[in-house]
């Protein structure tokens, strides 16, 4: 479920103002997308807290209302302060809810309970982000990794993902997203979180 987060128009730019917005709770944002002319935007930081907190985080459809008019988007960029972590600045792209997009989502262990004591310290999760491609209101709030069935040793790989209706995920079909016990063999490689250059295999729910 996509996220309601009002916005402000007519903040004016430039970095003093910008600081003095932050003080004062608000997050400087520009919204752009649809063949639209980009808007300079604010949005409370509360509210922006919950709205990526979420369900679906970051990945997750926002409805952005600015100046009554409701856009669907996602956030195409978050600047953080590189100590403090502060948001400093968000981008909002307008989409098409009948439109594809690619975005990153999170992957997650599923089946852990239906394992035996003996295995469940020896699972672990080598891929933490894969990007996906989907409509936005196909869009799942994370990618389950099920390891019910998994035995001492084996691998899972992008291949054995059950993906939602409508979802591409990128990547090699054989990259290992997580073992029980020491990866073995050249598939064991990884090759990074978030894998799916843009030359990379697309594995559908559909096939």
């Amino acid at each position: 479920m996509s996220q309601v987060l009002e916005a402000q128009t007519g903040r004016e730019k430039g970095s003093r103002p910008s600081g003095r917005l932050r003080a004062e709770g608000t997050i400087p944002a520009v919204l752009y997308g649809m063949g639209m002319e980009p808007v300079v935007l604010s949005v409370q930081w509360p509210e922006l807290r919950r709205a990526l907190n979420a369900e679906g985080g970051v990945s997750a459809p926002i409805r952005l209302r600015v100046a009554g008019k409701e856009h669907l988007t996602l956030v195409k960029e978050l600047q953080r302060h590189p100590v403090r972590r502060d948001v400093l600045h968000v981008d909002f792209l307008a989409v098409d809810p009948d439109e594809e997009v690619t975005v990153e989502v999170q992957l997650a262990l599923a089946g852990m309970d239906e394992l035996g004591a003996s295995l469940i310290d020896k699972i672990v999760l080598l891929v933490h982000h894969l990007q996906i491609t989907a409509k936005p209101g196909a869009i799942p709030t994370e990618l389950p990794v099920d390891v019910s069935h998994i035995a001492d040793g084996e691998e899972l790989w992008i291949s054995d993902l059950q993906l939602p209706a409508g979802v591409r995920v990128h990547g090699d079909p054989h990259l290992v997203v997580a073992v029980c016990g020491t990866p073995v063999g050249h598939h064991g490689e990884v090759h990074g979180e978030g894998s799916g250059e843009d030359d990379a295999e697309e594995v559908s729910s559909e096939s």
